[in-house]
């Protein structure tokens, strides 16, 4: 035992020295980041990046990063890496800072601020496009395998109200790391494109990445002032009805069946509403359903009309837009 004490406490004093290294105090001074730049690597994204501060005091600890953005949108959260990917829109300008933290339960230290920013991009004041709206629609394509479906994106805005009349407006979409340039506009009247078509495009209609837009423009007379938007997909993918709606009338029982839309998504994943209209009353029945057959109990002297549409339940997706209604079905009592 008096062998074995000094051991026990060199140990123990080992173990507090580590300790007291790895926590945060008044001794240790943290220094900025250096060299943060912002590049845009895309439409509507860009990439920060930073180094240490070589003259930072090295210590057993782990330091970590604060990233705040300061606009268009402000946010702010915290990484290991020394560089971060940022999803926004740019021709607001885009500003971002980052700091050095050192962080316990119980206290934080951080150094000073870095900052770098991306001024708007040049352009007269009300030359943009406005109320730029996207939507996309599922097609089946019976030709491929490897992708049986394929996403159509169909866009619409108005022309800048300061806009010169000889303004051309061009569109550009991203999702992921694909990025493609409209090839089908519509025109006014004066020739200015004022929407755009794509019948294919690489959006995947299950996918969860944002869909960025950009429309850019020129003029003889002036700097056309870009515009960009992201869109979340369940909130402008438009949904087909239901397939193959029948319609049956037993007795006073009314058998109402149909099939899942054309769509990515699989059976389990679409919430449906089923509207009997009674054509006699006028009394309309909507019912909201997860399988894809209804029965109902009828007045038997009395003609219907039945319509089904349907969603993307939200097991499967963000809550988004209804389908159409399906075409309407007629049965029941006719003289």
């Amino acid at each position: 035992m008096i062998i074995m004490a000094p051991v026990l406490l060199i140990l123990l004093g080992a173990t507090e020295i580590l300790q007291a290294d790895l926590l945060p105090d008044d001794k240790i001074s943290l220094l900025p980041p250096v060299n943060f730049t912002i590049k845009v690597t895309g439409l509507a994204q860009v990439l920060l990046r930073w180094e240490p501060n070589p003259d930072q005091e090295q210590r057993n600890v782990n330091l970590e990063y604060q990233v705040k953005i300061n606009a268009p949108k402000e946010d702010d959260y915290e990484t290991r890496i020394t560089e971060s990917k940022c999803v926004t829109i740019l021709h607001k300008g885009f500003s971002a800072s980052v700091r050095t933290i050192l962080q316990n339960d119980h206290s934080l230290l951080a150094s000073s601020w870095a900052s770098a920013e991306l001024h708007a991009p040049p352009g007269s004041p009300g030359t943009s496009v406005v109320n730029l709206t996207c939507t996309t629609n599922t097609t089946a394509d019976n030709y491929s395998h490897l992708r049986p479906y394929q996403v159509s994106l169909h866009c619409t805005w108005l022309v800048g109200t300061d806009a010169p009349e000889d303004t051309q407006y061009f569109l550009y979409y991203r999702y992921g790391s694909w990025t493609e340039e409209c090839q089908e506009y519509s025109k006014d009247s004066t020739g200015r494109n004022i929407a755009c078509w794509f019948p294919r495009t690489f959006i995947h209609s299950r996918g969860r990445d944002r869909l960025a837009v950009l429309v850019n423009g020129s003029s003889k007379h002036s700097a056309i002032k870009p515009f960009d938007q992201l869109f979340a997909l369940h909130a402008i993918d438009q949904i087909n009805p239901p397939l193959n709606v029948t319609a049956e009338i037993e007795g006073t029982r009314l058998s109402i069946q149909w099939e899942k839309p054309v769509s990515a998504f699989p059976i389990h994943c679409f919430d449906y509403e089923v509207k009997i209209h009674n054509a006699r009353n006028g009394y309309l029945q909507i019912e909201k359903m997860m399988t894809n057959a209804f029965i109902s109990i009828i007045d038997d002297l009395s003609k219907y009309d039945v319509q089904v549409r349907a969603a993307v339940s939200s097991m499967c997706r963000e809550a988004g837009l209804w389908s159409e209604w399906s075409q309407p079905i007629y049965v029941g009592f006719s003289r």
